[in-house]
């Protein structure tokens, strides 16, 4: 009974704090509760607030590490609110959780609903590398491709995509991306010194070969 008074009252707490602290407005109000009583829903599907706490191996500790900084670059690049946030934020609720293919599937769904949204298209490339242990797999390269063809001006389907390639070990790809963007941002920019940074790291590695 203790584990529900606690689970359920920190769902208050958080939904206040996102409220009031975190400002969301009151159009994400509903998609953000959804959120919370999806997790209260698998806490009552799977949760057992009377066994004794157990300390997890190394392993499953990493499975259900989730990349924030990943997920607060693309906040500051794409769409933080609106209809395009609101399926993002769940799905970012998900991936904390470890749930990488749920966190893929609400964003099909959000696509359903808005099939042009770049923003959702970007999301689910990352959610699907996520999900696939950082291969960057024909549907996450599918939805990396629409991502930049129904907004090709916008720069994070292009950073994004060059940096999923880049962790797969996908270069000479990587580079083909990030030099037209590198380019064409403003001088002086951050976006800009990293990617310029990151070019010249490529071509280094791909001076020096294979490893």
């Amino acid at each position: 009974m203790t584990g529900w008074i606690i689970a359920v009252g920190l769902s208050i707490v958080l939904m206040a704090a996102l409220v009031a602290v975190g400002r969301i407005p009151r159009s994400a109000w509903e998609i953000t509760a959804a959120a919370l009583l999806l997790g209260l829903a698998g806490y009552a599907w799977q949760g057992n607030p009377g066994l004794a706490g157990a300390p997890k191996e190394a392993g499953a500790a990493k499975a259900l590490q989730f990349d924030e900084q990943l997920a607060e670059q693309r906040r500051g690049m794409a769409e933080r609110y609106g209809q395009a946030g609101q399926w993002l934020m769940l799905s970012d609720g998900l991936g904390r959780q470890g749930k990488t293919k749920e966190a893929a599937n609400v964003l099909r769904a959000g696509l359903k609903q808005s099939p042009n949204d770049a923003n959702l298209w970007l999301g689910l490339g990352n959610a699907l590398v996520a999900h696939a242990d950082g291969v960057v797999s024909p549907g996450a390269d599918f939805a990396y491709r629409r991502a930049m063809a129904i907004d090709p001006e916008a720069p994070a389907p292009r950073y994004f995509y060059g940096l999923a390639l880049v962790r797969a070990g996908q270069l000479q790809a990587a580079k083909e991306l990030w030099a037209p963007l590198a380019a064409s941002a403003p001088e002086g920019s951050k976006i800009k010194a990293e990617l310029d940074l990151n070019i010249a790291r490529i071509d280094a590695m791909l001076a020096a070969g294979p490893q």
